[in-house]
């Protein structure tokens, strides 16, 4: 097949299961996989110019082509979405490789994180570094989530935690954005930790974070979110409701890391405050994910982080979709507490420590991933006027997908129409 930029007309046909992903978030809890993942079977889809034109079973496409349309044969396997990350760290400097040969023989998160390492050690190495060693390592990541079938990347700063290094990363993240396949999507997550140099006056560092770096963010229109750590360490719900009040106050979407090392309140305030995600949710409640479920604010599942952490709580998806809550699994890739870049290994994890139905996990990588970034219109589904993100995989059956824990189902993916693996 000739490669082109995506522009003209894209036929794939002999698919033998295709997974639209258009089923609504309330079904999740009861309905069946089939309609979870709404399955075409011999279907085939039509792209004009990066968008999808047209999805249906294959006997329903027009005897004949164009000579110029590109025509793809999928030879009976099954294609879906492209994959949607929904919550990483892909930005920074340096590695944290010692303090996992550290949690190996005993000590926790929080020992590291108070003897000056964890994200402050990150951050120290990530205002060291230039701009185009951050450009250049955030190619060679997102050329590693393409391959593993992921076309939509969110994308955190947070390891400047000054207003020079976290418009630096967002910068980055913006000259990413036009030189690689993916779609990077900004958050500004300047409130990951309160940096070294202001622990003895908090006040002041938060004044900083909404009276400067917010505005300045917002005027060179470099974040689409406003993230906040909320949790003891970290920052506390009033302290969490005032920076995102504040971003809200200049146009950035609230976004909050909730619930991960203890309860914190971070759930109930991301629902409260319009958040799109409320992400970790390790010690959430029945509560909270009612109070979610009628807020709209999608639960963002990271069990990555609570299997890399060694930790033995994992967040209850089932709860979640029970109360009506949509779901989304994410990597949280980072280089401490969940240094991995497969998708496809976390909605396994989502089956096996979280509670979800394969099919479940399945959109949870998809469209709900697609809802904690406010794109669902745009990415995670296979439908008319959607971009046409899509793979195809070297399975014929759905349940094989993550039945295969750890591997690369990935035989080809597609990028607004082209073909990028």
């Amino acid at each position: 097949m000739q490669e082109s930029d995506g522009r003209g007309r894209l036929v794939v046909r002999n698919i033998g299961q295709l997974l639209t992903m258009d089923s609504g978030a309330g079904e999740l809890g009861s309905a069946p996989a089939e309609r979870i993942l709404e399955i075409i079977p011999d279907a085939a889809i039509v792209a004009e110019d990066g968008k999808v034109v047209w999805v249906g079973l294959e006997q329903d496409l027009p005897v004949e082509e164009p000579s110029t349309t590109r025509i793809v044969d999928a030879e009976g396997r099954v294609v879906m979405p492209g994959l949607v990350e929904c919550h990483s760290h892909l930005l920074f400097a340096g590695n944290r490789a010692n303090e996992f040969a550290l949690r190996a023989l005993g000590a926790t998160y929080e020992e590291i994180a108070a003897a000056g390492g964890g994200i402050a050690s990150t951050m120290a190495a990530t205002r060291r570094a230039g701009a185009d060693a951050l450009f250049t390592a955030g190619l060679a990541r997102l050329d590693d989530f393409l391959k593993l079938g992921v076309t939509t990347v969110e994308s955190k700063s947070g390891y400047g935690l000054d207003p020079e290094s976290e418009i630096k990363q967002l910068e980055v993240m913006r000259s990413l954005q036009t030189r690689h396949p993916v779609d990077v999507i900004p958050t500004f997550l300047g409130a990951h930790i309160v940096p070294p140099e202001h622990r003895q006056d908090r006040r002041r560092y938060i004044d900083l974070l909404t009276r400067e770096m917010i505005p300045e963010i917002a005027r060179r229109n470099l974040a689409r979110f406003c993230d906040v750590f909320c949790e003891n360490g970290a920052f506390s719900p009033d302290e969490s409701r005032e920076i995102l009040e504040s971003g809200a106050e200049y146009g950035l979407i609230p976004k909050v890391h909730a619930e991960q090392l203890s309860h914190s309140g971070g759930a109930l305030l991301a629902a409260r405050v319009g958040a799109a995600s409320a992400d970790h949710l390790d010690y959430a409640t029945p509560d909270d994910a009612k109070f979610m479920a009628m807020q709209g604010t999608v639960a963002v599942l990271l069990p990555g982080a609570t299997f890399f952490l060694n930790k033995k709580r994992y967040p209850d998806g089932r709860m979640f979709t029970q109360a009506g809550c949509d779901v989304a699994l994410s990597t949280d890739y980072n280089p401490g507490s969940s240094h991995t870049r497969n998708l496809w290994l976390m909605g396994t994890m989502g089956c096996t420590h979280c509670g979800l139905s394969p099919a479940v996990a399945l959109r949870a990588i998809t469209r709900g991933a697609a809802r904690a970034i406010r794109m669902e219109h745009q990415v995670g589904r296979i439908s008319r006027g959607l971009l046409a993100d899509f793979l195809i995989l070297d399975v014929t059956d759905w349940q094989e997908i993550l039945y295969l824990y750890g591997h690369n189902p990935v035989q080809q993916v597609f990028k607004r129409g082209r073909r990028v693996v």
